[in-house]
């Protein structure tokens, strides 16, 4: 685990057009790759900005990416399992407003990757408080929710860092949407 001596050594540097990318291996090639040929054109398309985590200023330790997103509610589909779903969503997130909502702005971890040589080191852990603390702090955008499509090997770690499942229907592939309700943080904060 990271202790404190060594989170002062990770900094984070947002990635620009010009920001040179050190060679960078998490053990997973569509995130190396991504963030190698492509984090700098979703800069430049204003899709996404990705942030490096480096350690000691020098060695890349991992890289995130952030995009806007939005939980929805789909009125047409007049099931009762969604109606249910929806208004338990409400209930347990404590949402209550006059006039029913059909989203709630979000932003995405669009991905998060650690370099396989600092796996295991609590740095994952460290974005995500690192993103939850941004988000609260800067309050530059409304925005009630943190959402991420996790891989299956990652589940528990997000659910160990206070994600829940948005649904089930999602249940047998590959990624499970999941979110964290940043009121949670407001109210530790």
């Amino acid at each position: 685990m990271i202790n404190d001596t060594t989170i002062d050594v990770l900094s984070i540097v947002k990635l620009k057009r010009d920001t040179h990318i050190q060679s960078f291996d998490c053990g997973d090639s569509d995130s190396n790759s991504f963030l190698i040929d492509d984090a700098k054109d979703y800069y430049d398309q204003l899709m996404g900005v990705s942030y490096l985590v480096e350690y000691k200023e020098k060695e890349l330790a991992a890289y995130y990416c952030l995009f806007t997103d939005k939980i929805v509610f789909d009125f047409s589909d007049k099931s009762d399992f969604k109606r249910k779903w929806w208004q338990k969503f409400n209930k347990k997130n404590k949402i209550h407003f006059k006039k029913h909502r059909k989203n709630y702005p979000a932003v995405k971890i669009g991905r998060l990757a650690v370099a396989s040589n600092f796996g295991g080191k609590g740095i994952g852990r460290f974005i995500l408080d690192a993103v939850k603390l941004m988000l609260i702090e800067n309050r530059n955008i409304g925005c009630r929710f943190l959402t991420v499509d996790a891989y299956k090997n990652a589940l528990d770690f997000y659910q160990k860092n206070g994600f829940d499942f948005l649904s089930t229907e999602d249940e047998n592939e590959d990624t499970r949407l999941m979110y964290f309700d940043l009121k949670d943080v407001i109210q530790s904060y």
